[in-house]
């Protein structure tokens, strides 16, 4: 286990957080609703997913997205779900990353962070350990984060776990500023065939 040290990281990064995503909370009720209208429009099923991923530490958490596949789609790796069948509201709502609006709880309930690592399933052991090694595990999982502004998919794990380290080792406000902004440009230039 690592002892993040700085003012940053120890103090402000969830001041930050909580600063964003509570009113992001409120404002995305709209949102979610009519996401959610739709998604249950389309097939009656579920509205939300929900799968265990590993957390800060290593410790496992529950995250919650809207559904955008198919009822009964087993649980993988982003890499590998992202070559399944996704349902019609899904892949609107995934080209703009709208499925991820849910796991802003997560960021107010202390789970995750607006930024850090994504976090993994648990079947990623690679990923995981490489994390533990260069020790970027001691980080919260993040909504973004640097690899994901760096061009996620498609990433090897030793390549994704590399920018995890370089994050924990530049870890700012001005890093995570950096990150939220450039995030919002990588939503909105996303390819069609997402």
């Amino acid at each position: 286990m690592v002892a993040l040290s700085g003012v940053y990281s120890r103090h402000m990064k969830r001041a930050l957080d909580l600063a964003i995503s509570i009113p992001l909370s409120v404002i995305a009720v709209p949102l979610a609703l009519a996401i959610a209208a739709a998604i249950k429009a389309e097939d009656r099923g579920p509205v939300f997913f929900r799968q265990r991923r590993v957390g800060r530490n290593g410790v496992e958490f529950t995250i919650t997205k809207f559904r955008s596949m198919p009822c009964g789609t087993p649980h993988l790796e982003s890499a590998i779900a992202g070559e399944l069948e996704v349902t019609r509201v899904g892949r609107l709502i995934r080209r703009v990353s709208l499925d991820e609006i849910p796991q802003v709880l997560s960021v107010i309930a202390g789970d995750m962070s607006l930024v850090g690592p994504r976090p993994p399933i648990p079947q990623q052991v690679p990923l995981i350990q490489m994390r533990k090694e260069n020790g970027s595990l001691s980080l919260k999982p993040g909504l973004t984060g640097l690899a994901q502004v760096e061009g996620y998919d498609g990433m090897s794990e030793s390549v994704k776990s590399g920018w995890d380290a370089v994050y924990l080792n530049r870890l700012s406000l001005a890093m995570d500023l950096r990150i939220l902004v450039r995030t919002v440009a990588y939503i909105f230039r996303k390819p069609p065939s997402y």
